[in-house]
């Protein structure tokens, strides 16, 4: 489309004392011809906002470009609607307020900053919708129907949703239905109470939008969000279904290789599972019981984790013994005693029982000697060694996901047939800000399946996952995206003429969005797409772009900075920002009025994982100094909005490094960085040093040509 740009700065928020706005007008006005220039001192105000708007409609704008804060700020202020592309250009917090006032080297980064705008609007296409040829179902299927899975699909379907429970097993209620008593679920938090199963699993199978099949296993998942299609096993033969969304919610299973606590050696050491059946028979034939708290649990040998159950379990389970033999003693020995929130209360409340003993201290061994067990502890809080004679040793031993070595869902995607797990099992998403999503769009995962914990935080997990199922069904069905680039209606167009099957994009993709046919062409699902542009970056042909995020757009917003000439002793450097974290990171620069280089152009990316080389080797071609990427942090403990974005990218410097050494160029000039939201200090510092590498291996020898 033909490019009709009005342009609008701001001089409110120290801008215009800071930066020569004239320059600005000049360069929006004679380098890029904007029908409108205005500036304004109050643009995101009423009177602000209300000229843009005219002006669109007087004007026949179709593309805007403000140049005022970030654009993480009065996001709501500069939407115009669908009747123009708005393009962002901050030059308050990456300049007016990070940089020296009226200074030259100041106006010259603004400058160079608005150019770059200029050029992505100009190079950016209207939004529309993918196309699908089927509707998009609303239906949300609930795997596991325990106590997660049931109120998950209670919730989903108060809402106004069909769903259907499968579970595996001949009864609803899974491992919740298993108790003898539950954790009290309110004020004062003292006593337990009746696990209430009974009767959720009757208002579940009452509900006339819930569909429970039971003794039924999962044989095939094709499809994607909103166009799933099940294959299911059940009873009475193979039904096929058609679903929306899918919530995770199989429970877990519990840890039994504990041979080093004695477990198999004698039927008076049973685990924290067994003990609980024990307890529902209503008899106990022991008077001194001990709990061996954290068995298999916090274990480098054998579970890492904490399984956040645990202690609880425990002091449930000591109030059993007391209420089955009020002369029966219970003895937990525990390395720490975790008992989050209003449990703490529960737990005060089960000391003042003087027939239940707590201590601290480390179990060393625990022994069957005839009829009872010898357990052995050390670092007790008395300082001594411990040993007791038991008549039985639970062991409260952790939980691992039932997802663990098991295929559950039995997807088709070419990556996998389950959503793939963390390095200990659990489904794997960006734990730190999006807790239920999987790396599978549309499946969210919910209770002990995700992380160990209580049943009643499982209760309103598997609440949260149903809202997360339905806000993706709601959002697809509108032909957008969901997290992190929530509403986004781009999507990437695939080239397919200059497609050399070399499957890199397929590969890559962290979320399965891509199948291939025979010859290895890609072949797209809209609905599981993110939007993270990994693709893109993958791609050697470069046949993968957006309609406002593409690899020439990107290139020509690096080829607008002018790059001056060695003789006048301003080193130009590129740093290639991801938008999650490390932008905000820079905006927290100027937040806090630290300086940064003038000589560095920050170019924001979805993901690093979206960075095309090229750019790198076309930057040094244009005379940069130097590249400098932030990203965020990838490993076992990533913390990556697109998960493998920056692991990508750090491999992929390892062609850049090749091609540094096929230029002559020294390998300092490209660096990749780490960067948490939160580290806006860590970005200057490393920043200033790496221009002061620049400074220590020279101006770029391809300057000027």
């Amino acid at each position: 489309m033909d490019s009709i740009q009005g342009v609008y700065i701001c001089s409110g928020c120290g801008i215009g004392d800071a930066i020569d706005l004239a320059k600005l007008e000049k360069i929006a006005n004679e380098e890029y011809s904007a029908k409108v220039c205005r500036t304004h001192e109050f643009l995101c105000g009423t009177q602000g906002t209300e000229q843009i708007g005219k002006d669109i409609e007087g004007e026949g704008l179709n593309k805007v470009v403000v140049c005022a804060c970030s654009l993480r700020a009065c996001t709501d202020a500069f939407d115009f609607g669908d009747d123009a592309i708005v393009e962002r250009v901050n030059i308050r917090e990456h300049v007016a307020w990070s940089q020296e006032p009226k200074h030259e080297d100041t106006d010259m980064l603004a400058e160079d900053i608005l150019r770059m705008g200029m050029v992505k609007s100009q190079k950016t296409e209207p939004l529309a919708p993918f196309e699908i040829e089927e509707e998009i179902d609303r239906t949300i299927l609930v795997v596991g129907g325990g106590l997660t899975g049931m109120n998950a699909a209670l919730y989903a379907a108060r809402a106004g949703h069909s769903v259907v429970i499968v579970e595996k097993e001949d009864r609803l209620g899974g491992g919740a239905g298993g108790l003898k008593k539950q954790l009290p679920m309110s004020a004062p938090w003292t006593d337990l109470e009746d696990p209430g199963m009974d009767d959720l699993a009757s208002r579940v199978q009452g509900h006339e939008n819930i569909t429970v099949k039971l003794s039924s296993e999962i044989q095939e998942i094709s499809g994607a969000p909103g166009l799933f299609d099940m294959k299911l096993q059940t009873a009475s033969g193979e039904e096929t279904m058609r679903i929306g969304a899918i919530v995770l919610a199989v429970g877990h299973r519990y840890y039994e290789k504990l041979d080093h606590l004695g477990y198999g050696e004698s039927d008076r050491v049973v685990t924290s599972s067994q003990f609980e059946a024990m307890a529902q028979g209503g008899k106990l034939d022991a008077r001194n019981v001990v709990f061996v708290q954290c068995a298999g649990s916090r274990d480098e040998e054998h579970l890492p984790y904490c399984s956040a159950i645990c202690c609880l379990t425990s002091l449930r389970q000591a109030r059993y013994v007391r209420e089955m033999n009020p002369d029966a003693t219970a003895t937990i020995l525990y390395r720490d005693m975790r008992t989050a929130g209003h449990y703490e209360q529960f737990y005060a409340s089960t000391q003042d029982d003087e027939g239940i003993f707590l201590t601290k201290c480390d179990v060393t061994s625990v022994k069957p000697n005839g009829s009872s067990v010898v357990v052995t502890a050390d670092n007790t809080l008395l300082g001594e060694s411990l040993e007791l004679d038991a008549d039985l040793v639970v062991l409260a031993n952790g939980l691992v996901p039932q997802t663990l070595e098991q295929e559950i869902l039995k997807l088709t995607y070419r990556l996998g047939t389950d959503c793939p797990d963390t390095k200990y099992g659990f489904p794997d998403s960006e734990f730190i800000c999006f807790p239920y999503e999987t790396r599978r769009t549309g499946i969210y995962a919910a209770g002990t399946v995700r992380q160990p914990m209580e049943p009643p935080l499982a209760r309103e997990d598997g609440i949260g996952a149903a809202l997360k199922a339905i806000q993706c069904l709601e959002i697809t069905g509108q032909r957008k995206t969901v997290h992190p680039r929530a509403l986004d209606l781009s999507f990437p167009d695939f080239f397919l003429q200059r497609c050399t099957q070399c499957k890199r994009c397929t590969e890559e993709c962290p979320f399965g969005a891509l199948d291939e046919d025979e010859k290895g062409t890609p072949k797209p699902n809209p609905t599981r797409c993110r939007r993270c542009g990994v693709c893109m970056g993958a791609c050697p042909e470069r046949i993968v772009n957006f309609a406002n995020y593409s690899v020439d757009m990107l290139a020509s917003m690096i080829k607008a900075c002018e790059v001056p000439d060695e003789e006048e002793e301003k080193p130009r450097v590129l740093a290639i920002i991801c938008e999650n974290d490390a932008y905000p990171a820079l905006d927290m620069v100027g937040v806090n009025k630290l300086r940064i280089s003038p000589f560095v152009r920050f170019l924001p990316v979805r993901c690093l994982g979206s960075v095309n080389t090229v750019w790198i080797t076309q930057a040094l071609d244009a005379g940069f100094d130097g590249i400098i990427l932030f990203g965020c942090k990838h490993g076992d403990d990533y913390q990556c909005h697109f998960v493998k974005g920056s692991e990508l990218c750090n491999t992929r410097m390892e062609n850049v490094q090749e091609k540094l050494t096929q230029m002559a160029l020294e390998s300092e000039r490209v660096q990749l960085h780490e960067i948490a939201v939160n580290e806006y200090d860590r970005l200057k510092e490393l920043t200033d040093e790496f221009m002061e590498t620049i400074e220590e291996v020279g101006p770029n020898p391809f300057k000027g040509f």
